[in-house]
This record gives structure tokens, sequence and C-alpha cells, in this order.
């Protein structure tokens, strides 16, 4: 399935969109589980032009990896 968000926006903006449709995704659909997900995204600077993300030591950061939200102690100790 793929979710897709058009337009020129700030990342807060393209968060709020991607909170809202995954909402409605379970709402509307009853879809609750999901074995994963990659979002493509085409960063900009505030007018609209291409943009290279960056890493401490100079070199170009393509891809991201996540395992997840990051859990507590208190959430690894529950029952």
């Amino acid at each position: 399935m793929q979710i897709l968000i058009r337009g020129e926006m700030t990342i807060a903006d393209i968060r709020q969109a991607l909170y809202e449709q995954l909402h409605e995704l379970e709402d509307d659909y009853a879809i609750h589980h999901a074995r994963g997900a990659t979002l493509y995204v085409n960063p900009t600077d505030e007018f609209g032009e291409p943009v290279v993300a960056r890493g401490p030591d100079g070199r170009i950061v393509a891809k991201m990896h996540c395992r997840g939200p990051y859990k507590s102690a208190a959430d690894e100790l529950k029952p």
C-alpha cells in the first residue's frame, strides 16, 4: 500500500500528514499491523531547491535505518 503526500511542505507538515493518514488506515480500514515501511524524502531548502544531507564527517547520507520507536526501560519491564 502506498501513502502519497504531494507538495512542498515542512518536515513538521509531512509528519502531521503521515500521522493523519496512518490514523485513517487504522480507523477506516481496520489495519493495525504492518511488516515495515519505506519513506522516500526529497529534501529541499525554503526556496524549493534540492539539498543533500551530510553527516558530521561530510559524507552524503542517503539512507537512514530504524528498528521502530524508542522503548524506555519501563516499557521493557512490563509483564
